[in-house]
């Protein structure tokens, strides 16, 4: 698996098992309602109804568009928050620190959408290349970030990095899973800012 991160880097202040950090349920949102409506849109521009679609590191609301999709699968750390999440077909308990290869069929979503964690993430060469495992041939996989985040679960080189290094941290990973970047957008709709990754396969 491609390592991105160096030991230093993915460094945490709170080194305590992620699950016991999440073992009680958060049912808030981590960014302004501008920033949530702009995700929306964003999803809206790169979903089609019918699509498969896997939500990884989410919580109690995807923030999809509505349109009925053929399958929500939705992943993360707290049973209480993904059993609310009215999006959600099915939901996995997974912490993606400790194991990273997912429950998944290869090529089985067109879709992987990842909002406001990926800063936590201490492996995510190994994460981004199941990413890029369970994407189907054109698939897409879009990365949101603003400039919240639990700081002491962020890793070292995230909690030391401006938001357009952070950027380049996250195009790194879709580059070291070889999903190529299609696009980058940075903007500021209301008082968080709004910056996502994505990125296609190729088709085959």
């Amino acid at each position: 698996m491609p390592t991105v991160l160096s030991d230093r880097d993915r460094a945490k202040l709170d080194d305590s098992p992620d699950d016991t950090f999440y073992d009680q349920p958060r049912f808030v949102t981590h960014a302004d309602d501008a920033f949530l409506a702009r995700l929306t849109e964003l999803y809206a521009a790169h979903l089609d109804p019918g699509d498969r679609v896997f939500d990884a590191m989410g919580s109690w609301v995807s923030h999809l568009p509505d349109a009925e999709y053929e399958r929500v699968v939705v992943h993360g750390l707290n049973e209480a928050e993904l059993e609310a999440n009215e999006a959600a077909d099915e939901w996995f308990v997974q912490d993606l620190n400790r194991d990273q290869s997912l429950p998944l069929a290869d090529n089985s979503f067109d879709a992987v959408l990842c909002a406001l964690s990926v800063q936590y993430l201490q492996y995510p060469g190994a994460v981004f290349a199941e990413f890029a495992r369970v994407l189907a041939p054109g698939g897409v996989l879009v990365v949101s970030v603003t400039n919240r985040m639990f700081p002491t679960k962020a890793v070292r080189a995230w909690r030391s990095a401006g938001m357009d290094e952070r950027v380049d941290l996250v195009r790194s990973y879709f580059e070291a899973a070889g999903i190529p970047v299609t696009d980058v957008v940075r903007e500021r709709p209301g008082d968080d800012p709004f910056y996502a990754v994505v990125g296609r396969l190729d088709e085959a």
